[in-house]
């Protein structure tokens, strides 16, 4: 397989900074570029699941983050009137860890302090802007202000809106899925929860649609608290503006309280402005292609492939294209190509992809309404997630690659 002598990474959030940090570890140089003048010091808390703290366990993230999260192990599903209806396992020690939530720049802030202890360099202000051209051996791209840089391989770990995929599918954008969600975080304390009430916990209404309340902080201290509902497209702007519109998020988070269990409404009774935030959710069609035509460009993470939220793989299979991405590049085969390798790559990580968005249409429609006691039985079953939570990925990646024809095979889940 070609060597790939320097990896340029657009994008200075959790795909970029554990992308830059895999590849080191393969002694493969690289460069993060990010349109911000510094690291993201924003956003509420992620949930984290055994596949991927695997894989920051090995970048030496995940010791560091663990005195800043929560831990746990199951997700709850309630009723309207707070009858228990559904339970998920996020995490567990017999996959080597229990789920986590931590703040998502406390994740940054380790990733980054990692990245600068291996000197791996990241440059903030600079905007990628188009590829100018690209061949069998490297990559030309443009920044905003009007400066130009090569490497022979550009990743864009950019996220949904990404400007990389833009070389790859120009007329592509994202859906917006004309729901917009509200968070806020609140004090645990104010919910006056009974003993023994199990958190993270979705309650379900119909008329209302779902109130999360998930515990944050290593002593669980905080929650947060969120809702979704429909709304139309804006442009950046406009839903910059309508964060800013704290009162607006607030009433929305109240609304139809009353329909809801006691402790949501007083969840909602008191929240603060510089807690809250705004998301509007956006979606991609499933891609043909995460890789160009010489094999100089890639997309990974949400670029590549949008996960709905059900069984909270969103950022956890992002962590997977990383990881397997680099055992890739890294490969020691020379009777592959890179274009073999990179294929064989994508092919393995779409199947697993295929399968969490099995496993989210399972798990929604055992939170729909029962109408048989078979159906109710079957909403009480344990998934089997082993397949998820406790894979070997040098082993899987290997076995890609052992394949007769790695661009043809087929990749073990």
């Amino acid at each position: 397989m070609s060597t790939l002598h320097n990896v340029a990474i657009i994008g200075a959030g959790l795909s970029g900074l554990s992308l830059a940090l895999a590849l080191h570890r393969r002694s493969i140089p690289c460069t993060i570029y990010e349109a911000r003048f510094a690291p993201l010091d924003i956003g509420g808390a992620i949930m984290l699941s055994p596949n991927s703290l695997r894989i920051l366990d090995s970048l030496g993230a995940y010791q560091r983050i663990r005195p800043e999260a929560y831990e746990f192990d199951n997700l709850y599903f309630r009723s309207p009137d707070d009858e228990l209806i559904d339970t998920y396992e996020f995490g567990h020690e017999r996959y080597g860890y229990h789920g986590l939530r931590v703040y998502r720049h406390v994740l940054i802030r380790v990733l980054s302090a990692l990245a600068a202890e291996a000197n791996i360099p990241v440059q903030y202000n600079r905007k990628f802007l188009e590829v100018i051209s690209e061949t069998e051996s490297d990559v030309t791209w443009r920044f905003d202000d009007g400066t130009t840089a090569s490497a022979t391989c550009l990743v864009g770990a950019d996220g949904i809106h990404s400007r990389v995929r833009k070389y790859l599918y120009p007329d592509l954008e994202p859906k917006f899925t004309n729901t917009v969600g509200v968070t806020a975080a609140v004090p645990a304390s104010q919910l006056m929860a009974p003993d023994g009430y199990e958190m993270p916990v979705t309650i379900m209404n119909k008329t209302h649609c779902a109130f999360v309340i998930a515990p944050q902080l290593s002593d669980g201290s905080e929650v947060l608290i969120g809702r979704q509902k429909r709304a139309p497209q804006l442009d950046r702007q406009g839903w910059d503006r309508l964060l800013r519109d704290k009162q607006w998020c607030v009433d929305f988070l109240r609304d139809g309280a009353g329909d809801f269990p006691v402790i949501v409404q007083r969840a909602v009774w008191q929240t603060t402005p510089d807690k809250i935030n705004l998301w509007p959710f956006y979606v991609v069609p499933k891609l043909d292609r995460w890789i160009s035509h010489y094999c100089r460009v890639i997309i990974l993470g949400d670029a590549a492939h949008a996960i709905p939220p059900s069984a909270g793989q969103g950022i956890n299979q992002a962590f997977e294209d990383v990881y397997t991405f680099s055992l890739i590049v890294a490969g020691g085969r020379n009777d592959i190509s890179l274009e073999q390798g990179l294929k064989v790559w994508q092919q393995g990580r779409q199947e697993r992809v295929d399968k969490v968005l099995q496993l989210n249409e399972q798990i929604d429609r055992r939170r729909m309404p029962k109408q048989s006691e078979d159906e109710q039985s079957d909403a009480h079953q344990a998934f089997d997630l082993d397949w998820l939570y406790r894979p070997d990925f040098d082993a899987m990646v290997e076995e890609w690659l052992q394949m007769p024809n790695p661009a043809l095979g087929r990749s073990s889940t």
